[in-house]
């Protein structure tokens, strides 16, 4: 499947984020616990070996400050993985991108700080 505007060719591409989309860099640990957290409501989900990248609308992180997150937005370049490579050596998609590939930016905000809470306070 292709979607546009996030080219899944046979190989992991560098793509520019800021144009149809951005990309939200969360710390593996945390990135895991904010998948719990958010479950359906979560759109396409890029894996490596440091930080799982949430895909939103561009803008949409425009102000985020949160602690060990970067927000990846003009400019930047994201490593996007094969259209089903599911495992690694790697990047690949811990989520494949489907009909709803963009999570709302809202929702993983609040999910993201939801998993650097305590456990006792979740």
């Amino acid at each position: 499947m292709t979607t546009p505007a996030l080219n899944l060719g046979a190989a992991t591409t560098a793509q520019l984020a800021g144009q149809a989309w951005d990309a939200v860099r969360v710390p593996r640990g945390i990135g895991l616990l904010t998948l719990e957290i958010l479950g359906a409501r979560s759109g396409a989900v890029i894996e490596d070996e440091r930080a799982l990248y949430w895909l939103v609308p561009t803008g949409a992180a425009t102000g985020w400050d949160i602690t060990g997150t970067t927000v990846l937005s003009a400019g930047a370049r994201v490593s996007v993985p094969p259209a089903r490579r599911m495992a690694g050596p790697g990047p690949f998609w811990r989520i494949c991108p489907g009909d709803t590939w963009l999570t709302d930016a809202d929702a993983l905000r609040t999910a993201v700080e939801g998993a650097y809470r305590p456990e006792a306070a979740r």
